[in-house]
Formats: C-alpha cells, sequence, structure tokens
C-alpha cells in the first residue's frame, strides 16, 4: 500500500510539472492554450534524439529540454499567440487545438508512430528499501525534481519583482504600460517559461509515462483535469489536485483494474459539482 502511495505521489508530481504550465498562462495570462501537450512532446523527443542518437547524457538533456521548447514557446508567442491574446477563448482553443494536430503530424513523418524508448542512467535505476518501502529510484528523482521546482515558482510568482509585475500586466494591461512595465516582454517571458516547464515535464515523463506522436491529445485531459479540480488562481490547487488525482489513478488502476482510469474523472465531476471553480480558485460574481 506504500509503495503504491509512493508512486502515486511521484506521478502526481510528474502531472504537476507538465500542467503547471498550463495553469500560468490560464491562470495569469487568461489564455487557454491546449497545445501545452505539444510542448512537452517536443521535450520528450528531443531527448529521445539527444540520447540515442548522439549519446547526450540524461542529465543533460534536462537542462536542454527546458531551454529549447522555452526557445520554441518564446518564438511561437511572438509569430503566433500574441495575436491571438485579445480574441475569445473558442478561438483561442480552435488555434491551440489546430497546433496539437499539426505537432503529431510532423512527429508522425519524421520519427514514426511507434512509440519511442530511452535508456536511464545506471544511478537512477533499481529500487531502494526506506522505512519498508519499496522506493524506485527515478520516482524518487522525480519527486525531488518536482518538489524543488514546485517551491521555486511559487517564490518568483508571489516574492519578487517579476511577478508582481506580471500579475500587474494580467490585471489591467494598460495601467501597467503606464507605470513602465513592459507588458509586451512579461507576457514572452511567461510564455515562454511555461514551455520551457512543459518540456522538462517531457524529459521526466519519457520514461515513465510512454511516447509517441498521440502524447498531446492523450495527456491533455489530465493536464486539464488537474487544472479543473486545483482551480488556477494559485499554484497550490494544481499542486495538491495534481498529487491527489496521482495517487487515484495509480492506485484505482492497481486495486480496480478494469475501472481504475474512470476514478479521476469521478473525482474531477464531484469536484466541480461541489466547487466550479476548482479547490482552491476563487469564485467568481454572477
Amino acid at each position: 500500500m506504500l509503495t503504491i502511495l509512493f508512486d502515486g505521489f511521484a506521478y502526481g508530481m510528474l502531472l504537476f510539472v507538465l500542467a503547471c504550465g498550463l495553469s500560468i498562462t490560464l491562470g495569469l495570462m487568461n489564455f487557454i492554450n491546449l497545445a501545452h501537450g505539444a510542448f512537452a512532446m517536443a521535450g520528450g523527443y528531443l531527448t529521445v534524439v539527444l540520447m540515442n542518437r548522439y549519446g547526450v547524457s540524461f542529465f543533460l538533456c534536462l537542462p536542454a529540454g527546458f531551454i529549447a521548447t522555452a526557445f520554441l514557446g518564446a518564438i511561437l508567442e511572438r509569430t503566433l499567440y500574441v495575436h491571438l491574446y485579445g480574441k475569445s477563448h473558442l478561438d483561442q482553443v480552435l488555434f491551440s487545438i489546430g497546433l496539437v494536430f499539426m505537432a503529431m503530424s510532423a512527429i508522425d513523418y519524421f520519427m514514426g508512430a511507434q512509440q519511442q524508448l530511452i535508456t536511464l542512467p545506471d544511478s537512477l535505476r533499481g529500487r531502494i528499501d526506506l522505512f519498508g518501502i519499496s522506493i524506485g529510484v527515478y520516482r524518487l528523482f522525480v519527486i525531488g525534481i518536482c518538489l524543488l521546482l514546485a517551491v521555486a515558482l511559487q517564490l518568483v510568482l508571489s516574492k519578487t519583482r517579476f511577478g508582481s509585475q506580471l500579475r500587474a500586466a494580467v490585471d489591467d494591461p494598460r495601467v501597467a504600460q503606464g507605470l513602465g512595465i513592459n507588458v509586451n516582454l512579461i507576457f514572452s517571458l511567461t510564455f515562454a517559461f511555461g514551455s520551457g516547464l512543459a518540456g522538462l515535464g517531457g524529459v521526466l515523463g519519457a520514461e515513465i509515462l510512454g511516447l509517441d506522436p498521440g502524447f498531446p491529445v492523450k495527456f491533455m485531459i489530465y493536464f486539464l483535469v488537474v487544472i479543473s479540480v486545483g482551480g488556477t488562481t494559485t499554484l497550490t490547487g494544481p499542486f495538491l489536485a495534481s498529487i491527489l488525482l496521482g495517487i487515484a489513478d495509480v492506485a484505482g488502476k492497481y486495486y480496480m483494474p478494469k475501472i481504475g482510469s474512470f476514478i479521476i474523472y469521478t473525482i474531477m465531476v464531484l469536484v466541480l459539482i461541489w466547487r466550479p471553480q476548482g479547490l482552491f480558485g476563487r469564485a467568481t460574481a454572477r
């Protein structure tokens, strides 16, 4: 039981890193970017190419995946996404869904439809016994990385000048510009950072989640469930929602394999009936 809880916690941490970039763009920038999973897929496939074709260390692929997808996000934000900021949410959804299918087709053409595999370093393989719990070394590594990211993100958004400028730019861009804040730069950096987090999640998840051209669609639902359950006004909500859903998903598939995959959707429905804005979201006035 404790092993299942641990594996579920590790899975939840991975979901958080994959979904928190979407939480930032949706909750702070008010932009629905359903192509978020495509950036995660890009980070994963970059890792596959670097490791399997060029022999690059997995540990170097972590910063490479973040930097490459952040750079890609910055380019797309300035050339494509910026034109959708003032559009309706429906336009944003249709636009980002189109990018998803373009990315899937491109990956299928260049990399093939088969699932891609990576070989972890020897130092991250195997299991260890800790307090009577059999713990996967790689899952322990994932938990450590994700916890550090969660703490760093919370500090950046709540304690730094950049976080204050971002909130001001979202609340009233015209006033923010009048105060000397470069709103375009703030949005570009935020979008790029969120894309980089997705890419990093793709690197970390390549071994656990599997990697194929259908990755963005397969896990898009999971990202949206995390955001729906946790809310978008804070990072605490998606963080706790990721843990809850990760444990529920792993435990459900272990104890009830035939219906285990429906457990997280049941949780989502119950939470949204009780709190439509999510567990930690702020209710809007009617």
